[in-house]
């Protein structure tokens, strides 16, 4: 160990350690009352405390990375002079080491220097603690933002299928954006002076103002003109950031132009051949009636009859999708001058930043995804065990047949038979015999990917300061066989988090459907199902009574619903669209990146994590002999069981699970530092200590 090591904590380190902590209390308390105002006393109590453990551990976390890390560290030995450069008011010098535009050193400069000017601070010193100090603020209101992004989501998703508008900030929402401030690698960073803190925060705001767009028909000239502004906002944080606002946002919001048609239904007449068919749906799809069915609804089909109803209902109305989405367009025309002028996509440090196809990316992001959220897959634990029990369970009844067959034979007597080619794709679709098909389409994909696509950056081989390296050391770089057998918990870990996201799905939920999704109401059919193949369902017609029933459930009603069930709002998931656009944002912002990096997946998991709809221990019983049933609320383990019903019990492990990877990996930076060596035993890096991080 080299004999600069940082010494033991003294007294009066640790008690500036405190006071870093308690002085986070007023912003946390600033932050709840702008947050919580008008809200009942039980949420803002929750809201309360989150925000305080949240601002105490995060300036704790600063306090004592500046103590025993005062100097720039690794990427931070760019950042940071930068910063100052700025400071100085050198605004035309540059490192061309940096990669990524100035947005955060000029956040860093505008802020402090606002205030100052207010007369809120007398002095401003750029040293490295201050600047770090913008990503310990910036954490928080990320926080804050992802909260807000949270509510506006389930407000959509209940605006999909009711008339009355909800306003609550659910639990859900608050212990879902806490545990998004406390994701490892944000939490981690919001120590130390790099761009991702702030660049997600951004982005999240971004995504906030698209949910408000979405919230109604039409934009307004100043909304597009603020849409612009966000956008161009999150280019001058990273590129990257081009995917998630021009492809993710405005995807979404070309979904919600051809949606937000609503053309009056059509009775689907009787045809007997494949073009008459596919003609009437066609022309459904080109007037706005797409197929979209909730995420936990869809099967392979679903989506591929959703990517091309889409299609055709934005190339049937372009007008209509084009001033929607012109806001994002123009930023995307923006990001297109840049890397015309720049040469690149990246401003410095080209050679070693060269964009290529790196499909594995795709494969990684799942274990990525797997490892971190790991809690959220619970609800997989009770499945099987329901599942296990039930199997050995003596006695046990067949599973009645489902009442969804595709029998026409009520009809075959008044109806024209179909033709064969009718048939035969109807007995494909109607059978669902996409699925195995599917499974072996990705076993094979994943293969060759793995064969001919597996790519590893000279970084990935030559920084060991980085837990990438030791990962790729002791699986990929191992053995060739490992490579492939890794395919198994890629492929496995892809379908838990799609399940996650999907939520209740039609396979594990049983007699509880009505508490997983408003569409499985028989009285509430999915407004944008128009499946060319399946069996055409009644068109639900609301009469007179229900009508006046749905405007007499009052704003006060819903919020007293709400107090009893503090899920109501929250276990709705998102619509099938929204998953594929997901996907696809996802893969261009990551297949063009030859370095695995962990912290180009902290945008992807952020955002699939405030899509990821709330989970009740019920939701995922089967129909008989759970493992839950004849379960006395008065026992503790009933209360127990009772609690998990009512709140995600998830969330408390997902906080568990990363307060101790925030502790070890804490640990391990500050406290295990070492000097760099090459293989042939020279000190590197003139002998400054090195430490692991992400």
């Amino acid at each position: 160990m080299a004999s600069n090591a940082p010494d033991a904590l003294t007294i009066a380190a640790k008690f500036q350690f405190a006071t870093w902590a308690a002085g986070a209390v007023p912003v946390a308390v600033i932050l709840h009352i702008l947050l919580f105002r008008g809200n009942s006393s039980s949420s803002g109590g929750l809201g309360l405390l989150f925000t305080v453990l949240l601002a105490a551990a995060t300036f704790l976390w600063l306090g004592v990375v500046s103590e025993i890390v005062p100097e720039p560290y690794l990427d931070e030995v760019f950042h940071i002079p930068q910063a100052q450069k700025y400071c100085e008011g050198k605004f035309l010098e540059w490192d061309d080491k940096i990669t990524t535009p100035p947005g955060l050193y000029w956040l860093s400069i505008l802020i402090p220097q606002a205030a100052k000017s207010s007369g809120l601070i007398s002095s401003y010193a750029c040293d490295p603690k201050t600047l770090r100090a913008t990503n310990a603020i910036g954490v928080i209101v990320l926080s804050y933002i992802a909260l807000l992004c949270r509510k506006e989501i389930e407000a959509r998703l209940h605006q999909a299928h009711s008339s009355v508008s909800i306003n609550a900030v659910s639990q859900y929402a608050m212990h879902t954006a806490f545990n998004i401030a406390l994701f490892p690698l944000l939490f981690f960073f919001s120590g130390l002076y790099y761009t991702d803190v702030i660049s997600t925060a951004v982005v999240l705001v971004a995504f906030l103002n698209h949910l408000h767009r979405v919230g109604r028909d039409h934009s307004s000239f100043l909304s597009d003109i603020v849409t612009i502004s966000l956008g161009l906002w999150t280019l001058t944080m990273r590129q990257t950031n081009v995917f998630w606002v021009v492809v993710f946002m405005g995807g979404l919001e070309a979904v919600h132009s051809v949606k937000s048609l609503r053309p009056k239904s059509v009775a689907q007449p009787s045809m007997t051949t494949l073009s008459e068919q596919l003609l009437f749906f066609i022309k459904r799809w080109s007037v706005g009636h797409v197929h979209d069915l909730p995420l936990h609804m869809a099967y392979p089909e679903d989506m591929l009859f959703t990517a091309v109803s889409l299609i055709i209902a934005a190339l049937c109305n372009p007008i209509r999708v084009a001033r929607q989405i012109w806001p994002y367009v123009t930023v995307l025309a923006a990001f297109a001058g840049f890397v015309a002028w720049n040469g690149g996509v990246v401003l410095g440090d080209k050679s070693n930043h060269v964009a290529t196809i790196h499909l594995p990316q795709m494969l990684y992001i799942w274990a990525f995804f797997g490892f971190f959220s790991l809690p959220l897959f619970v609800p997989y634990v009770v499945l099987g065990v329901d599942v296990l029990r039930s199997f050995f369970r003596s006695g046990s009844t067949s599973p009645k047949p489902s009442t969804e067959t595709s029998d026409t034979s009520s009809n075959s007597t008044s109806q024209p038979a179909p033709s064969l080619p009718l048939k035969f794709i109807s007995a494909i679709f109607n059978n669902r015999l996409l699925w195995p098909l599917y499974l072996i389409a990705t076993f094979i994909l994943s293969t060759l990917i793995v064969r001919f696509n597996t790519i590893i950056h000279p970084f990935t081989l030559a920084d060991n300061r980085h837990y990438m390296f030791y990962v790729f050391r002791y699986t990929i770089r191992r053995a060739p066989w490992i490579r492939y057998f890794l395919i198994l918990p890629y492929t496995l870990s892809r379908w838990f988090v799609w399940g996650t996201l999907s939520g209740c799905t039609n396979w594990i939920s049983g007699s509880h459907k009505d508490d997983c999704s408003a569409y499985y109401h028989s009285s509430r059919p999915s407004p944008f199902s128009c499946d060319p193949f399946m069996k055409a369902e009644p068109t639900h017609k609301i009469t007179k009574g229900e009508s006046q029933d749905a405007q007499a459930q009052t704003q006060k009603e819903l919020q007293q619903q709400f107090l009893q069930d503090p899920l109501l709002f929250s276990t709705e998931p998102v619509s099938t669209s929204t998953g594929l656009i997901f996907l696809i944002a996802t893969a261009l912002s990551l297949i063009t990146a030859p370095l695995v990096e962990p912290r180009y997946f902290i945008i992807p998991w952020v955002i699939w994590r405030l899509l990821v709809p709330a989970w009740r221990l019920h939701d995922h019983q089967t129909a008989s002999n759970s493992l839950f049933d004849g379960v006395t609320p008065t026992t503790i383990w009933g209360k127990f069981v009772t609690f998990c019903r009512f709140y995600d019990v998830r969330l408390i492990l997902e906080t568990t699970w990363f307060i101790a990877i925030n502790l070890v990996t804490g640990y391990i930076f500050l406290t295990k530092p070492y000097v760099w060596k090459a293989e042939d035993g020279t000190i590197l890096d003139e002998g400054r200590l090195q430490r692991f991080m992400w």
